[in-house]
């Protein structure tokens, strides 16, 4: 019998490539995005720097699980969309606090900061893009980066209404509805968990 061990170690090898430098690039701009978000005063932007905060836990997780068992890899993505799920409720307290304190939020920093995020972001999912497919802990990530593609966009058409309107609530409503978009993947993320569980249970 042949054994696959050569590819294994390459595959292994490439992952932790991909996934170093997705976490390096999601710290970055955690960094970039929470000072962005303070001088803009925009909920969207710092919901944004969260996630991506959220998204380098989940590399560095799945960064050590490439080499892990099945369990530990099933674990990885439950606490990737554990912490998608408490950033959920983070960003929604975080509108509710501007809605009512109020806000004045830039619409040219969000612009920018949104359009370097975005482009960071695609830059990752095309790298994550090859993994998709694969074990558990690196779909999770796959999904973390979709969820940021999506969100950029929003972050970015609101910044467009704030600089051509001065609405602060295109900024708030965007906030909102990344919040309850994180959930909504934090579900998908500990589904697919759950069912990569059952599936070693009944093949193990």
């Amino acid at each position: 019998m042949s054994c696959d061990c050569g590819s294994a170690s390459a595959r292994n090898s490439e992952e932790r490539r991909t996934l170093r430098i997705a976490l390096v690039l999601n710290a970055t701009m955690f960094v970039v995005g929470m000072l962005a978000g303070w001088r803009a005063e925009s909920s969207g932007v710092i919901a944004d720097a969260l996630d991506m905060l959220a998204d380098a836990s989940a590399y560095g997780l799945a960064l050590m699980a490439v080499t892990r068992g099945a369990r530990f890899k099933q674990y990885s993505a439950r606490w990737t969309g554990g912490t998608l799920l408490l950033l959920s409720v983070g960003i929604v307290v975080d509108v509710a606090r501007r809605f009512f304190i109020g806000s004045e939020p830039l619409g040219f920093v969000i612009i920018a900061y949104s359009l370097l995020s975005l482009a960071t972001n695609v830059a990752v999912l095309a790298l994550l893009a090859k993994h998709r497919s694969g074990e558990v802990h690196l779909r999770a990530s796959w999904i973390c980066t979709r969820t940021d593609v999506i969100a950029n966009v929003g972050v970015l058409t609101s910044g467009i209404v704030v600089f051509a309107t001065g609405w602060r609530y295109a900024d708030l409503a965007v906030g909102l509805a990344m919040g309850l978009y994180v959930a909504k993947e934090a579900a998908e993320i500990w589904e697919q968990a759950h069912s990569a569980a059952q599936t070693q249970s009944a093949t193990g």
